[in-house]
């Protein structure tokens, strides 16, 4: 009889992706390659110029075609050897498919998708560098990046929390636990689960008792506590 898998869900952020090369915000005083986070994440941006917004995720794209899944992404993925393994992101890069991770939820979206700025249901993937003003849904809308920008619902907030249920591990990597409403995820951790972090910075609210912290980068961090949980 096979032995069941013990559930291993992890919860990762910009971090994760960071020494593959793609930069966060956070760490650049609130700015994107010299772009100011209102000027093209938000709502009012796409209304005001759209064009404008387009350009940053098209370069963010081209980066993200050139960009190589990291030693941490493998590492994940090797885990499904002996685990269940859930990744829930709050990243939009799909480093962790390339990876081989083959469960994967993305909290904000995804850079490699587009959908109708109308019709939401309408999603597409897009595999070209350049998404432009002009590219129309099959009912002649215009196509956005299919990512959640600040100030938007996160729809995949509800399929996150019913995949925690039931975990024994849960892995926080790369990130801050400071954009909400993902961080509230940390709450919802079944008390016997395991915890573990893997990030340089810890957020005050966590308790060495509760959670084994690893204070390094997540290509440092994370093949290291993998190599544990598969020995």
């Amino acid at each position: 009889m096979q032995k069941v898998k013990e559930k291993l869900v992890v919860f990762s952020g910009a971090g994760m992706s960071a020494d593959s090369g793609l930069k966060t915000f956070r760490d650049h005083g609130g700015l994107w390659e010299n772009y100011e986070i209102s000027e093209v994440a938000t709502p009012q941006a796409w209304e005001k110029d759209p064009a404008h917004v387009l350009a940053f995720y098209n370069m963010r794209r081209k980066q993200l075609m050139e960009a190589k899944p990291n030693a941490a992404h493998k590492a994940l993925a090797r885990l499904e050897e002996r685990y269940e393994v859930i990744i829930i992101t709050q990243n939009i890069d799909d480093l962790h498919e390339r990876s081989g991770s083959s469960n994967v939820l993305h909290l904000h979206g995804e850079l490699m998708k587009v959908r109708s700025e109308r019709y939401s249901e309408l999603k597409y993937s897009w595999q070209k560098p350049e998404l432009n003003l002009g590219d129309l849904c099959e009912r002649g809308e215009q196509l956005r990046p299919d990512v959640v920008w600040f100030g938007e619902a996160v729809p995949a907030m509800e399929e996150a929390f019913r995949l925690l249920e039931g975990s024994q591990h849960f892995m926080v990597v790369g990130t801050s636990l400071n954009v909400y409403p993902a961080a509230s995820l940390v709450n919802d951790v079944p008390i016997s689960a395991k915890r573990y972090l893997i990030d340089p910075n810890t957020p005050e609210f966590m308790l060495e008792e509760q959670w084994q912290i690893i204070q390094e980068r997540a290509e440092k961090g994370v093949p290291s506590l993998v190599e544990t949980l598969l020995n």
